[in-house]
């Protein structure tokens, strides 16, 4: 089973549940801004993505730019700032046991379940 790593207000995540939906994919929600991920979660998860926490960080969001653009801070810093403030991840992210990916664009997701 897949798990989806998902924001409700994010056209991208629907889309990409939607087509979960539409190739009979099995898959279960994690609304990571209702409960956010740990330091912890957050580390095994880019060990899973196989990137840095650059990668993670959602640089074009508000937040992100009025409060973290300008400051420098190490990635054990970043994996708490993401922890605390789950909206500055990118989204979703799709989870297949020891891999995962991040779920844009949605004709990526097909070789992905295919793995």
């Amino acid at each position: 089973m897949i798990k989806v790593l998902y924001h409700g207000s994010c056209s991208k995540s629907k889309a990409i549940l939607e087509h979960l939906d539409e190739n009979n994919v099995a898959f279960e929600i994690i609304d990571f801004i209702e409960q956010p991920l740990s330091p912890m979660e957050i580390r095994t998860l880019l060990k899973k993505l196989n990137a840095g926490v650059q990668e993670l960080i959602r640089k074009n969001d508000k937040l992100y730019k009025e409060k973290f653009a300008a400051k420098q801070h190490s990635d054990e810093e970043w994996i708490n700032v993401l922890s605390e403030n789950p909206s500055l991840i990118q989204r979703p992210i799709l989870i297949k046991g020891p891999i995962a990916m991040i779920g844009r664009p949605v004709e990526n997701v097909r070789f992905f379940i295919d793995k």
